[in-house]
């Protein structure tokens, strides 16, 4: 039977782990080891079985641990700590920001980035440099917006057959089940509109995910605008012809800019 519609179930929170929220959206946490570990301790089991993964953590969880938890004044204190070290590390001006004031913004186009596991947005070399880019210059205070593209099967994972040969398997990403919040104005989704060559509109919506400073936009063409074929322009990474990939190219390079 062919699934309706997808759901993802995210957690209410208790108020005085309210900030954990917060805290696994920007992905500043794949690097600051303090926020890992308040994740980790909700279930160290569990923290393993996710991926390492704050929100599915946090969807997973159990109510009652969240309720043990929130009664910890030893955590709680730690969770505020964290989360009011998140806020001066976004508020407050980096190195780039003092020395070079007078510069608001640079673009940094990749087809891949590599920021964490939890998004599968990369296949390997090209990914990972763009994604720790996007990691020193949130450190740095560099004014950089990341753009590229969400697929919604991302990369293959490998396997191997009983004789030896490689499989490939592409997951299925739901993107309300990753760090990520849709680009909105006036509460409607902002959709990007892009003519490509045989006289169509591909037209994608803009993911956001935060990386410490840094706006990463990933377009997403797979919406009811698009016909079944423009839908499928971002299915995956490096995948169909040379003409799917053209249309993937106009989109990020022309619809990014």
């Amino acid at each position: 039977m062919k699934a309706l519609r997808r759901f993802t179930v995210r957690a209410h929170l208790p108020e005085r782990l309210a900030a954990l929220g917060e805290l696994s959206t920007n992905l500043r946490w794949s690097w600051h080891w303090p926020t890992q570990d308040l994740f980790r301790e909700l279930d160290p089991a569990r923290w393993r079985d996710v991926g390492h993964d704050p929100v599915r953590m946090l969807g997973e969880v159990p109510a009652a641990r969240l309720d043990e938890l929130a009664a910890d004044a030893d955590y709680t204190r730690r969770v505020d700590e964290a989360a009011a070290d998140l806020r001066g590390y976004l508020d407050s001006p980096g190195w780039f920001q003092r020395t070079e004031p007078g510069v608001r913004g640079i673009a940094y186009f990749s087809m891949e980035f590599g920021v964490t596991e939890v998004l599968p947005n990369y296949s390997g070399g090209l990914g990972i440099l763009a994604g720790d880019h996007l990691k020193a210059a949130s450190d740095l205070g560099l004014p950089l917006i990341a753009v590229g593209l969400l697929y919604r099967s991302g990369y293959f994972r490998q396997s191997l057959s009983a004789d030896g040969w490689q499989l490939e398997h592409y997951p299925a990403l739901d993107p309300q089940g990753l760090p990520l919040r849709l680009l909105t104005a006036d509460g409607s989704p902002v959709l990007v509109h892009v003519a490509i060559p045989d006289q169509r509109v591909l037209r994608a919506r803009v993911w956001i995910a935060q990386v410490g400073r840094v706006p990463l936009l990933l377009l997403d063409s797979d919406i009811a605008e698009n016909d079944p074929e423009l839908r499928a322009v971002t299915d995956r990474l490096y995948g169909g012809d040379q003409d799917h990939r053209i249309k993937q190219e106009i989109l990020a390079g022309v619809g990014g800019v």
